[in-house]
């Protein structure tokens, strides 16, 4: 199954801040940067999407202008839930419940969030979900750096400790095959 998947475009959150399923408006102007992601994508698809507005901005242009069989927001798209940390600036975090997670941001939870072995569960199911489904389509999913290195983890099998190692740009368009 060909799948392309699409990381949201900057947001208006100043560099440094922590910002995970907070809800932030991206930046603009993002028509350019829009259309470019709408030239690499096949002209048939079927749309899943986070439904944080940033990532919801960018699916609904790309079903304004391909042919989209379908189009899908689910919640388990969201980026990783910071919790107490969310809209905060990542330097204004105490180093006493900062840097345990830094260690081990696989399995330390976020104080009121989650840790990224959690995220990369409920990604889990939601591909589990669409390849029993087993469409002939390709499908765009448009979602956060998070969400998108779990998924890159899920496909190679890289260790969920080594996520970073997927660099994820803002409006990347990564294509693979599930």
């Amino acid at each position: 199954m060909e799948v392309y998947l699409i990381r949201h475009t900057e947001t208006v959150c100043e560099k440094g801040i922590c910002y995970g399923q907070s809800d932030v408006d991206i930046a603009e102007p993002f028509d350019v940067v829009f259309s470019e992601i709408v030239s690499q994508l096949p002209p048939e698809v079927t749309i899943f999407s986070s439904p944080l507005k940033r990532c919801v901005i960018l699916a609904k242009h790309i079903q304004n202008n391909i042919k989209t069989i379908s189009y899908q927001e689910d919640d388990r798209l969201k980026e990783m839930n910071f919790g107490d940390w969310e809209l905060m600036k990542w330097n204004d975090i105490p180093s006493e419940q900062l840097n345990p997670w830094m260690e081990d941001f696989v399995n330390i939870q976020v104080s009121n969030g989650e840790s990224f072995v959690e995220l990369h569960n409920r990604v889990g199911i939601f591909l589990s979900e669409i390849l029993s489904k087993n469409s002939q389509n390709p499908i765009v999913i448009v979602a956060h750096a998070g969400i998108i290195r779990s998924i890159l983890c899920h496909q190679t099998s890289l260790p969920l400790k080594e996520a970073f190692q997927n660099k994820v740009d803002f409006g990347q368009v990564i294509k693979i095959e599930l």
